[in-house]
């Protein structure tokens, strides 16, 4: 059975405190929808779509923004005839204080995040 990934782990969120991040980043995000959200009866993409209206809010509150957001169509290296995901999501943030207190904060909705995916992988990245 492949390891499927929809949320930080205590250790994942230890280690990222405990990395160095200076200035602004992007966070790239590899998403695999579910078919059907079993608490919701929609579809990973629609409860998806429903958890970004959901962090607008905290996006506001903070500087943060999606800088590009789309779907993959063709892989040209990689597995024959396989997208191994459904959407790729980047957002930048200011610091990694600001997006460490947006994904705290009271009400944020981390849990409509993993309700939709059956797969995930967030990355953060510079430019430097």
């Amino acid at each position: 059975m492949t390891n499927t990934f929809t949320g930080i782990t205590q250790k994942q969120f230890h280690d990222f405190m405990e990395f160095e991040v200076d200035g602004p980043f992007q966070m790239i995000n590899l998403l695999k929808f579910k078919d059907k959200v079993e608490e919701t009866g929609t579809t990973g993409a629609e409860a998806y779509a429903q958890y970004m209206n959901a962090i607008l809010p905290f996006f506001q509150d903070t500087s943060a923004k999606v800088i590009y957001q789309g779907k993959p169509l063709f892989g040209l290296i990689g597995p024959e005839n396989t997208i191994e995901w459904d959407k790729i999501l980047i957002v930048e943030y200011e610091s990694k204080q600001e997006f460490i207190g947006m994904i705290t904060k009271e009400g944020y909705p981390a849990d409509m995040r993993s309700r939709a995916l059956s797969d995930s992988r967030l990355i953060l990245c510079t430019s430097k």
